[in-house]
């Protein structure tokens, strides 16, 4: 006697294994094809993560020799952290680094001769990528929980 779905379909259980070789036992999720609800959501965050780590951490020249470059990359971050994308802890070590490189914008001003046109400083500002939208809390494939379009409000008719 077989068992049809062993090989069929995709296994009821979360495939998430820990690091001593466990399996989680929850059941998994109809909205990913290998993990339950948690380590999806796990998953969907750790994804996130790295794409956020690139985009705050991309400046407007791409170095961190002005003060421009640094403050950009700052304010990136103000916005990460005050849409909860960020944790406070992370964000106030990224900080720390972000003063110490202001800190030594002087020293480089001495070893290398550069300078910025206003308008050149426009035209960097008007061509940065600003943060992205953050991602929906639920995974794209999964059933949405509402209705794509409500329905209009019933008004009364004016006679």
């Amino acid at each position: 006697m077989t068992n049809e779905n062993s090989s069929t379909s995709i296994a009821p259980r979360c495939q998430f294994q820990f690091s001593d070789d466990r399996c989680c036992r929850m059941l998994r999720s109809p909205a990913h094809s290998s993990y339950c609800a948690f380590h999806a959501r796990q998953e969907l965050q750790r994804i996130e993560s790295q794409r956020l780590g690139e985009e705050v951490s991309t400046s407007l020249h791409g170095n961190f020799l002005t003060a421009t470059d640094i403050n950009h990359v700052l304010g990136k971050l103000f916005i990460a952290v005050a849409q909860n994308r960020i944790s406070l802890r992370k964000a106030a070590s990224l900080t720390y680094l972000g003063k110490a490189l202001l800190s030594s914008i002087p020293l480089i001003k001495q070893e290398f001769r550069f300078e910025y046109k206003f308008k050149q400083w426009q035209n960097v500002l008007a061509n940065a990528a600003p943060l992205s939208d953050p991602p929906p809390l639920t995974d794209s494939n999964s059933a949405p929980e509402c209705p794509a379009e409500l329905p209009e409000p019933d008004t009364p008719e004016e006679e």
